[in-house]
C-alpha cells in the first residue's frame, strides 16, 4: 500500500548494527518512539495544507431567504481538497442545506464554495473553490489493501481547533453504519484515532500520507471506537457526482422489514438464507406495484442473488440495475413466486 513506511527503513538501518538482534528488540523504545513520531510528522505534511475548516450557514424555517444573520443557524466541520483546482470532499451532513459554504484552508485563506453534489445515502459530498493558482492537495490510497493494525491518523478541525491530529489504528474493517438519510453505509473503516464534533469530512491517512478514508462518526458514550467511509466508496461516489451531479441508485418502491426464516421453510423452498424482507408496503404505480409484488409477500432474491435484509435489498439496487428488468423470487403462502420487476432511478 503505498510507499514503504520511513519507520521500517529506520528500524532496517538500527537492526544493521547489531547483527543477528531481532530489530524490535534490539531498539531502545526512545528509538521507536522518535521512528513512529518521523512517521506520523512525514505523513501529516503530505496532507496538512490540504485539509480545509468548513463553515455553512442554513436558513432557520420561517426565516427570509438570502443572507440574514437572524434567519441563519451555523455549523462547522472538516473537508479536504483532492486535486489541484479546487475540489474538496467532505461530509454530506456537513453542508447539506446549507445557504452558504465557507472553506478555510491552512494557510488562512478563504473561500466562498459551491456544492457539486451531495449524497445522503454515503454521507459524502463535493464542494469546490475558485483560486487562480494551483491547490496543495492529497493523495487517494486504496482502502482494499487495508490491513487491522496498520497507523491510521486522522486529521480535522474538532470543536473548532483548526489542524488537529490524532493518530491510533485501523481497528477493524468491514463495518457497516447508517447513514442520516437511514441508508446503510458499507465497508466501514473502524479506527481508534479520536474523532470529536467538527472531524466529520476529514480525512483519515496512512503512515505514507495517502488518504484511506473519510471520518464520518463516533459512538456516543463509546471510547476509541470511530468510524471512516472508506476512501474506495468515496470514490465511486466522486466518479457518480462528476457523471451525473447526484448518485444513482435503483427503486422498485416498497418498503419493508427483516423477517426470519424457520428451518422448516428453509428446507420446503430450498432457500439458503435464514431471512428475507417482509413486504409492509407498496408505493401506488411503482415498479413493485406494476410487477405484481404485494404486501406480506417475502423477498428472498433478485436475479438469484440472495435477499436477507433490508440493508441487502439496498446494496442489490444499485444503478446497474436502474430500467432493466431484474427476477425477483419471493414467498407468498406456500408458494414460491418469480416476478419481473423494472427499477426505475431513485429521486431523492
Amino acid at each position: 500500500m503505498g510507499s514503504r513506511p520511513r519507520f521500517i527503513d529506520d528500524l532496517s538501518r538500527a537492526a544493521s548494527d547489531a547483527p543477528g538482534s531481532d530489530p524490535l528488540t534490539a531498539l531502545s523504545d526512545d528509538a521507536l518512539l522518535d521512528a513512529y513520531s518521523r512517521t506520523v510528522i512525514g505523513a501529516l505534511e503530505r496532507v496538512q495544507q490540504a485539509v480545509a475548516f468548513i463553515s455553512v450557514e442554513r436558513r432557520l424555517p420561517g426565516a427570509p431567504s438570502g443572507r440574514d444573520s437572524r434567519g441563519a443557524r451555523g455549523g462547522t466541520g472538516s473537508g479536504f481538497l483532492f486535486t489541484p483546482d479546487g475540489y474538496l470532499l467532505t461530509n454530506s451532513h456537513v453542508v447539506h442545506g446549507a445557504t452558504h459554504i465557507t472553506v478555510t484552508l491552512a494557510d488562512g485563506a478563504k473561500f466562498d464554495a459551491d456544492l457539486v453534489g451531495d449524497d445522503p445515502g454515503s454521507d459524502l459530498a463535493v464542494l469546490r473553490i475558485g483560486s487562480p493558482e494551483p491547490l496543495a492537495h492529497v493523495e487517494l490510497g486504496e482502502s482494499s489493501k487495508l490491513r487491522v493494525g496498520q497507523i491510521a491518523i486522522a486529521v480535522g478541525n474538532p470543536l473548532g481547533l483548526a489542524q488537529t491530529v490524532t493518530t491510533g489504528v485501523v481497528s477493524a474493517l468491514g463495518r457497516s453504519l447508517r447513514s442520516n438519510s437511514g441508508r446503510m453505509i458499507y465497508d466501514v473503516i473502524q479506527t481508534d484515532a479520536a474523532l470529536n464534533p467538527g472531524n466529520s469530512g476529514g480525512p483519515l491517512i496512512n503512515s505514507a500520507g495517502q488518504v484511506i478514508g473519510v471520518n464520518t462518526a463516533i459512538i456516543p458514550g463509546a471510547q476509541a471506537i470511530c468510524f471512516a467511509t472508506a476512501i474506495d466508496t468515496a470514490k465511486w461516489v466522486i466518479m457518480q457526482i462528476f457523471a451525473h451531479g447526484r448518485v444513482r441508485r435503483a427503486y422498485i418502491g416498497v418498503a419493508g422489514t427483516t423477517r426470519p426464516l424457520s428451518r422448516r421453510v428453509q428446507r420446503y423452498f430450498g432457500l439458503s438464507s435464514e431471512s428475507g424482507v417482509h413486504v409492509m408496503e407498496i408505493v401506488k404505480s411503482s415498479p413493485a406495484a406494476l410487477g405484481g409484488l404485494r404486501t406480506d409477500d417475502t423477498i428472498v432474491a433478485i436475479d438469484a442473488l440472495a435477499v436477507q435484509d433490508v440493508d441487502s435489498l439496498q446494496r442489490t439496487l444499485d444503478v446497474s440495475r436502474i430500467d432493466k428488468p431484474v427476477n425477483v423470487t419471493v414467498l407468498r403462502g406456500a408458494q414460491r413466486l418469480e416476478l419481473t420487476l423494472t427499477p426505475v432511478e431513485q429521486i431523492s
